[in-house]
């Protein structure tokens, strides 16, 4: 039997290169990730941490150093993410589009509940529709993309207000929250116990609150500072969104919402015990 040669792809040169390529991007994870070393890591945290050898890790890093993807401290000698970093995640939040990345998505999450799906951003005191998939129902919203809603008594409106600084919250109860329906939370009290129970459950409800006979239900996405860029809904008449469908629903726009802050690098902040 003979030898067949290496092909370029999969020669041993190309195997160890790969190799150092992944070990050195682990590198780079263990420093972004919160191990509660604020100041940096040292040689040994990361020969630990990573589970290689001292010598490895010093070979690996110095590449990374040299294209300041790495800092060290000359005092300390500890390691933590150089300011490259800084640059190649701003270039990928400029150049990443929100509605192409969320598509699959907002798709995937309207053929799963069966009912209407928005994608949806916040201009105090209102919420914009930027994204929409219809419901392959027979009956559906009536919504548009670039229509703008109250807040207050919105299903994605609420995850903006639960989410965000006092005082918006604070600006936005000021405006008034006059009655649309018989359902519409009025009241200051009641506006924060609904968002305590927001943050608490993880998603939020309209519950025929904005428009007669509709329910929705949305839940937040997170940028990469943990704070709520967009939101996501799913609305239906009230006799298919029925109460005891909610907790399914949330489910489903947990996931979802959950892959879309991960696609577009954000990190999701826990729900409140």
């Amino acid at each position: 039997m003979t030898d067949t040669p290496d092909s370029p792809e999969t020669s041993p040169a190309r195997r160890n290169a790969s190799s150092s390529l992944r070990r050195a991007l682990g590198i780079l994870m263990y420093l972004a990730e919160d191990r509660g070393h604020p100041h940096g890591v040292t040689l040994t945290d990361l020969s630990a941490g990573l589970e290689l050898s001292k010598s490895t890790v010093l070979r690996l890093v110095g590449p990374l150093r040299d294209a300041r993807l790495v800092d060290q401290d000359a005092e300390s000698g500890r390691y933590r993410l150089g300011p490259q970093n800084a640059l190649l995640g701003q270039a990928y939040l400029e150049r990443r589009d929100t509605r192409q990345i969320t598509s699959p998505v907002l798709h995937r999450l309207a053929e799963d509940s069966g009912e209407t799906v928005h994608l949806v951003t916040f201009d105090p005191p209102e919420i914009v529709y930027i994204d929409k998939v219809e419901s392959p129902q027979a009956v559906r919203m009536h919504s548009r993309v670039g229509s703008r809603q109250p807040a207050y008594c919105t299903a994605t409106g609420k995850v903006f207000l639960a989410h965000g600084p006092g005082d918006v919250v604070d600006k936005v109860i000021a405006a008034g929250m006059p009655a649309r329906t018989p359902a519409t939370i009025t009241t200051a009290e009641r506006m924060h116990e609904e968002l305590a129970r927001i943050r608490a459950h993880g998603y939020a409800v309209d519950d025929v609150e904005n428009e007669q006979d509709i329910r929705c239900v949305a839940a937040p996405v997170y940028d990469h500072k943990g704070e709520v860029t967009t939101a996501v809904s799913i609305s239906g008449p009230a006799a298919r969104v029925t109460r005891d469908r909610l907790p399914e629903l949330g489910a489903l726009l947990a996931a979802a919402t959950r892959t879309i802050t991960e696609d577009l690098g954000g990190a999701v902040r826990p729900t409140e015990a």
